[in-house]
């Protein structure tokens, strides 16, 4: 996943499949897209897809996410990459104890603001702090830019109510929600179970987004914001792309949430195309699958 660029966005063509390839085809020819390069695909208006061309990109494990002109999102699948059950199962082990759930929104709010300590702070200490610096970004950018800041206003479903520096800090935010889906949903990690976030479905897709808003997006909105208010969504999304692979962000978020789930793991079972299966025995015992136990006496 690390090594996939970043997202590709395709408007007004169809896609179909050939080989292991998908192809977008428009007015002006047909473009070959290796299927297993893409980290997350954006179809934009006046897109068809083949159901082949999908078969091929659930088989690969990109993310394929349907988005109006204005970057509102629709619909998103994808199938994990790995064919480990370990990162799955810590997430769940650590969400399931309060206290650990806690630990990891300490490393999270450490990782956004590696300056301070969040080490004893209350989860309302976190979000309290949390709100304060990221206000505080929000007026750096505005002075930094020259840009006449209100205050961050957003309504859902209405992309075009919103100054254009709130217009490019939805579409760089929206960037970033797809790759972190992608990312956790390649991983084979549980959207829902968020450290920070609760009650959605995507709550830890936005815990894994949030570490990079305040570096990479917030910074981004606001000078591209500055440079022109016209077309300011897709000029973000653009630079957020550019950025992304300058910095290879998605190598970084595959070992961030490693390293947020196991921290202490020596070997990586992530990585392997190899099928481990067991069972699970009393007291933590791991057996053999492929075998009937029917009569067998554990001791």
């Amino acid at each position: 996943m690390g090594d996939r660029i970043s997202f590709i966005y395709l408007e007004r063509c169809t896609l179909h499949r050939e080989d292991n390839a998908i192809t977008a085809e428009d007015a002006d020819g047909i473009t070959h897209i290796p299927s297993a390069t893409i980290g997350c695909l954006l179809l934009g208006p006046g897109t068809r897809v083949t159901h082949q061309a999908m078969s091929v990109l659930g088989d690969s494990g990109a993310g394929v996410v349907w988005v109006g002109e204005q970057g509102v999102r629709f619909y998103s699948g994808g199938r994990s990459l790995t064919r480990s059950s370990a990162l799955v199962e810590a997430q769940a082990t650590k969400w399931a104890n309060r206290r650990t759930r806690l630990e990891v929104a300490r490393v999270m709010y450490w990782m956004r603001f590696p300056d301070e300590d969040p080490a004893g702070l209350t989860r309302q200490e976190l979000l309290g702090r949390e709100g304060r610096r990221v206000k505080e970004r929000y007026r750096a950018e505005a002075a930094k830019f020259g840009i006449t800041w209100n205050g961050r206003h957003y309504i859902p479903g209405d992309f075009g109510s919103g100054d254009p520096v709130n217009q490019a800090i939805t579409a760089a935010a929206q960037c970033m929600y797809g790759i972190a889906q992608t990312t956790v949903a390649a991983l084979g990690c549980a959207c829902g179970l968020g450290f920070i976030h609760s009650g959605h479905e995507l709550a830890f897709v936005l815990d894994i987004a949030d570490l990079y808003k305040t570096e990479i997006a917030i910074p981004i909105a606001f000078k591209t914001a500055a440079e022109s208010p016209e077309d300011v969504g897709s000029r973000t999304c653009r630079a957020i792309r550019d950025e992304v692979n300058r910095t290879g962000l998605l190598r970084r978020c595959v070992d961030d949430i490693k390293s947020l789930l196991l921290p202490d793991t020596v070997d990586d079972p992530v990585s392997s195309d190899i099928d481990h299966v067991t069972l699970q025995g009393d007291q933590g015992a791991q057996l053999a699958s492929g075998r009937n136990y029917d009569d067998e006496v554990f001791w």
